[in-house]
Formats: structure tokens, sequence, C-alpha cells
């Protein structure tokens, strides 16, 4: 499916993937090449970002690695003054989207710092409440194990999220949340069966657990295993991935979209599955 986003009342296309870059203003995320706590940080990483080929760069102010203490509500606020002010500076043209679980930050970025997009991974009424006011793209995070129960949960979400007037929902299925080594990678296998929504897909799995766990190895030294998956989701109809590694998943997209396997003529389809005796089964 072909999606579109209105980002500062413009269209963005979605038909071929797009590449959200991401930068963290703080000391604990789990990768810790992407922290970034300085000025000059800050506009190189995001200088590097869109030369690389990121469509959206992703600020977050608050780690919401496994077992990590959220940060006070107002060294959020404080981070992300600093970061966001860097970045629309340095890259005035780029499309900005904040991590958030948290309503008020959340309109503290967008209405006194510019923010385009809100991604979420705690869902809830306020924060729909909020998101709607505030009339930007919302990206939903599952932490559902199964796709089944994501896709229960989602279109009950979703349909909140609608009756308050939110236009442009954007579904993430929350890998690394929620969910055991196996249901991840369970997810990702289903994860195109979430295309019955009919909104755009955010696929989230870069460096993380689940490959260098998988791999026995460290973040680090998770870069093949991210393009691996990227490329899985990628044919499973993601819209957008967000990555540590801009020019690679950039790559990823350009070639899987020469060969013709991802966007507007692309094979995004829920994949069928074949019995024992070579019928198709659902």
């Amino acid at each position: 499916m072909n999606y579109t986003i209105n980002v500062r009342g413009q269209l963005m296309d979605l038909s071929v993937p797009r590449v959200m870059g991401i930068l963290n203003v703080t000391p604990d995320s789990f990768y810790a090449a992407s922290r970034q706590q300085t000025e000059a940080a800050i506009a190189g990483r995001a200088e590097q970002m869109v030369a690389e080929g990121a469509d959206i760069i992703d600020v977050g102010a608050c780690s919401t690695r496994p077992g990590s203490t959220p940060v006070a509500e107002d060294e959020e606020m404080n981070r992300l003054r600093l970061a966001l002010g860097v970045v629309r500076r340095t890259v005035p043209e780029a499309v900005v989207s904040v991590d958030t679980f948290r309503p008020d930050v959340a309109r503290m970025a967008v209405e006194e710092l510019g923010a385009d997009i809100i991604n979420d991974v705690g869902g809830g009424h306020p924060m729909f409440r909020m998101v709607a006011r505030l009339r930007v793209p919302y990206i939903l995070m599952s932490r559902a194990a199964t796709v089944p129960t994501m896709l229960m949960e989602l279109a009950g979400d979703v349909a909140q999220l609608r009756s308050l007037g939110q236009k442009d929902i954007i579904i993430d299925p929350g890998f690394g949340f929620g969910k055991t080594l196996e249901e991840n990678f369970d997810v990702l296998r289903d994860m195109a069966q979430l295309q019955q929504l009919e909104l755009p897909l955010l696929v989230g799995v870069s460096r993380k657990s689940m490959i260098y766990r998988t791999l026995q190895t460290q973040p680090e030294q998770a870069l093949g295993g991210t393009t691996v998956l990227h490329t899985l989701a990628l044919e499973r109809g993601a819209s957008i991935l967000r990555v540590h590694d801009v020019k690679e998943a950039a790559d990823c997209v350009r070639l899987l979209a020469a060969a013709g396997l991802v966007g507007a003529h692309g094979a995004a389809a829920v994949p069928q599955r074949t019995g024992p005796e070579g019928r198709v089964s659902n």
C-alpha cells in the first residue's frame, strides 16, 4: 500500500520506504555510539545523518532500554531544548521526530521547539489526547508478544485515536519491548499481517538484543545482522526504518527498490504459506 503523512502541511510520500536516523541526547542508551551530548556532537551527527540519506531525525532524551530508570521530566525537557535547537539550526530542512512517552514533553517539543512527529513507546489516553490536539503524525508502538494480539490491541487504540481526531498514525510493532527473543522473531516473520490495519509500519530493530544475543556478540558488532533484518522488514511492508546506521539502511532501501521488491510496485503483500502438499494455506 502507498501511504503519505502530513508533515508541516506537506505530504511525505512513503511509497518508497524512509530512513529515520536515531539521535540520542542521553548518557545511557544501549548503543554507545548513538549518544550525543554536546552541541558540537549533536550538530555533527545531524549533518552526517542528513548527508547519508536520513529522511527523519528521531531525537530521544530519555532512555527506554530494558532496565533503565527514566530521567525526570524536567531533565528530559532540558535535553530536548538543547538538542532540537541545535538540530533546527544545523539542518533546518530536516523532518524531526521526538521519542517520548510523556504528554507534556510532547507538547513542549511541538509547540515550543517545532518537532514534526511524536514517537511514543508508552501509549494511553493522555498521550492520545495530546497528539490529537497537537495535530502531528503519531507513532504508536505495541508491546504485544504476538501479531494476532497486536492486531486486536492496535485496532482499539487506532479507533480511540480516530475518535479524538488524530489523522496520521504510524504503527511500530515494538521489537524489544514486552517480547522474548523468540517472540521478536515470530513478530518479524508475521509482520506483514499488520497491513490489515491499513497504516504505515515503522520497524526499529537496529543493533537490538534480538540480533546480538542470537549472534552471541555485542551491539557494536550487530550491523550486519541489522541489515539482514532490515531487508526482511522491508519485504514485509515496512514504510520506515528507525536506525543507528543511516547509510547502510538507505543503501538497503535503494537496492531493494532497484530490484522491485519495495516501492510503488514492490511486494509488500501478506506472504502466503504453503502446506505440506504445496497448497496455499493461511
